[in-house]
């Protein structure tokens, strides 16, 4: 027969401050993830109603000095497609897309290179827009 009082009772440890450094790891990342912009060349994309997402394999850009970007490498209109291709072959997406991001000044017959070099390539093609609600 065990008189004995258990003086040990059931710890638990103490989480009031696991909160408090999850709230601020939660907040560090949310800032940090809304500085950190993929796109560096600084464009002002033309506005439309709605916005197509679609998994950005190739990110070709177009800024208003008519210039090319593929990613963020500078390429000459001659070897636009060669340079497609050479993300194309390393990414291998079951279905890629090439995301033409263009600067509102961008002439049309430079967007219309572009596609014509993704379709040469069989890829699919999407412009990136800016939302017109914001």
């Amino acid at each position: 027969m065990n008189l004995r009082k258990n003086l040990r009772e059931n710890s638990e440890p103490h989480t009031s401050a696991l909160n408090d450094i999850l709230f601020i790891l939660l907040l560090f990342f949310l800032i940090i993830s809304t500085l950190a912009n993929p796109n560096v060349i600084k464009l002002s994309v033309p506005k439309a109603q709605s916005d197509t997402k679609a998994k950005q394999t190739v990110m070709v850009s177009i800024d208003s000095m008519q210039r090319f970007f593929v990613g963020t490498k500078p390429v000459l209109v001659d070897s636009l497609q060669p340079a497609i291709n050479a993300i194309v072959a390393k990414s291998q997406d079951a279905e890629p897309t090439v995301v033409i991001n263009a600067d509102k000044k961008a002439e049309a017959e430079s967007i219309v290179k572009v596609m014509v070099a993704a379709r040469a390539l069989h890829l699919r093609t999407v412009m990136a827009v800016d939302d017109n609600h914001r």
